[in-house]
């Protein structure tokens, strides 16, 4: 399994303790990199609002999950708020979950 698609289904075991949605399939995960050369996986994420009370938690969360790749030595997570994040960013499964659908 690829570095990326293994990475992608820790993330979906990852939640925001306030929505029962992962945080792949809400939208909040905007770039997923390996790069071999380097060994470093690069994932780009956003919150649901920049002030949101879990944002410790959850970037813990994905980091653990994300260590625990094989391959990578390195995991360079970073938190961005560009674009801002939209329920459109949701993925067709999350938007029914939460019956937006």
């Amino acid at each position: 399994m690829r570095v990326t698609d293994r990475a992608i289904e820790l993330l979906r075991t990852v939640y925001d303790p306030e929505i029962p949605v992962n945080v792949y399939d809400l939208g909040l995960i905007y770039k997923i990199d390996y790069d071999p050369s380097t060994k470093t996986l690069q994932v780009d994420m956003t919150l649901t609002a920049p002030g949101c009370p879990a944002a410790d938690f959850i970037m813990e969360d994905v980091r653990q999950k994300l260590m625990s790749v094989e391959g990578p030595e390195k995991v360079d997570l970073r938190l961005v708020f560009e674009p801002v994040w939209t329920q459109d960013m949701m993925s067709e499964e999350a938007k029914l979950e939460l019956g937006f659908m």
